[in-house]
């Protein structure tokens, strides 16, 4: 049994800005032509760039099916919303205030069902079907509802499975026959591994290369949108401030600069009353962008900088998305050695700066140091070197995984 038609790329939080999940969905449905790309709750931002790729993007659910599990996961997710907000006090027992966190696994698996009802009718002789920002539980149970094998990424596991979702998912594990685990890091995958034994998987990183750095014209614009002199150290802060970044480490870093700095901070959420402090620090120059933004406004905050700044605690083994945008686009990198497995990867590269996790002194040390001595861009090189392929190389891993799940099916 062989797959050979189009490429099926299932994003279930296209509708968010933020994040690279908006970036690899683009990149890899212009690698292949033709692609259909569901959004089960629509797109943000402008659907130009998908559509000059030929993808075809339905704009809604395809069939009766699809329609009654999109809106079971609609209503779930409501529910999951009003018993978050009912139930956020501390004073409420756990087990009541995770009770909602389980609706929200429960209506994400019934949201990748709906799409994959809607790709088996639009695409019955698919090259690949890929949930490029799957649900950390109920692999089994979206395949049976979905009625289609598939391949998803699975990138972190942030709500453990209780009683309810663990029964469920052990009566659909045979479900998990029809599916193929990605997991960016190696780290997620032993995260997983106890957990989900019988899912069969590999390691792969999600993010992919588009081949479009940051030409000088870029720089030099965005120096002037900042109104950032010629020779004045930039690094840029990137993204949400979610508990696993370090910006305590980079809060003291900060206080402990003893010459000018330019920091470009964009993201959501992210703390105003830290954003506060660091207006008031001497040695500080800030410029906020409000976020989320879009991939254009991304651009000229990376453009800005002499280095992108990623911070996070020890232990942190996820695949950093913040990493593999910089290195595309050709920006240095200041990075904790939180992750063994990339500290592996970047150790020796001259544009990337590495410092202990959680160390202040060391990281203050890096960023004073800029202005004398700022760090080449990354090269050709850089891409391999952190194990970023191209769209096209990643369309055609995830077309021979694919292949390979319905020969064994058969």
């Amino acid at each position: 049994m062989t797959a050979g038609g189009p490429l099926v790329l299932i994003e279930p939080y296209a509708h968010r800005l933020g994040g690279h999940h908006q970036h690899a969905l683009t990149a890899l449905a212009t690698a292949r032509t033709g692609s259909v790309v569901i959004t089960p709750y629509g797109v943000a931002g402008d659907l130009a760039p998908l559509r000059a790729a030929g993808a075809r993007v339905p704009a809604g659910p395809a069939g009766l099916a699809s329609a009654v599990l999109l809106a079971a996961a609609r209503w779930a997710g409501a529910a999951s919303a009003a018993g978050q907000r009912a139930f956020a006090s501390r004073r409420w027992p756990d087990v009541m205030r995770r009770a909602p966190h389980q609706v929200t696994l429960l209506a994400r698996c019934l949201t990748e069902a709906a799409c994959l009802r809607t790709a088996r009718r639009l695409a019955p002789d698919p090259a690949a079907v890929v949930v490029l920002s799957a649900s950390e539980a109920l692999h089994g149970a979206a395949a049976l509802l979905g009625g289609l094998p598939h391949l998803r990424f699975l990138h972190e596991a942030v709500t453990a499975e209780g009683m309810v979702v663990r029964l469920l998912g052990r009566l659909t594990r045979h479900g998990e026959a029809r599916v193929r685990a990605l997991y960016p890091t190696a780290a997620v995958r032993d995260q997983f591994a106890p957990a989900f034994p019988r899912l069969a998987g590999e390691v792969r990183p999600f993010a992919v290369n588009d081949g479009n750095p940051l030409t000088d014209q870029e720089r030099d614009g965005a120096r002037a949108a900042f109104t950032i002199p010629p020779g004045e150290p930039v690094v840029s802060l990137v993204g949400g401030w979610w508990p696993y970044k370090d910006i305590d480490v980079i809060n003291a870093a900060l206080a402990r600069l003893t010459s000018p700095l330019h920091l470009v901070v964009t993201g959501h959420p992210i703390d105003e009353t830290v954003l506060e402090g660091w207006r008031t620090l001497p040695q500080v120059r800030l410029h906020t962008v409000p976020g989320p933004v879009s991939e254009q406004v991304l651009r000229i905050v990376y453009g800005a900088a002499d280095a992108a700044l990623v911070a996070r605690r020890p232990g942190v083994g996820k695949e950093s998305g913040l990493v593999m945008d910089a290195v595309r686009r050709g920006v240095p990198l200041i990075v904790s050695d939180h992750d063994p497995a990339l500290t592996a990867r970047l150790a020796g590269q001259g544009w990337a700066r590495l410092f202990p996790a959680g160390d202040a002194d060391a990281l203050a040390k890096v960023l004073g140091g800029l202005a004398a001595d700022p760090p080449p861009r990354p090269g050709p090189d850089a891409a391999q070197a952190v194990g970023l392929r191209t769209a096209a190389e990643q369309a055609a891993f995830l077309t021979d995984v694919y292949t390979r799940l319905l020969a064994k099916e058969s």
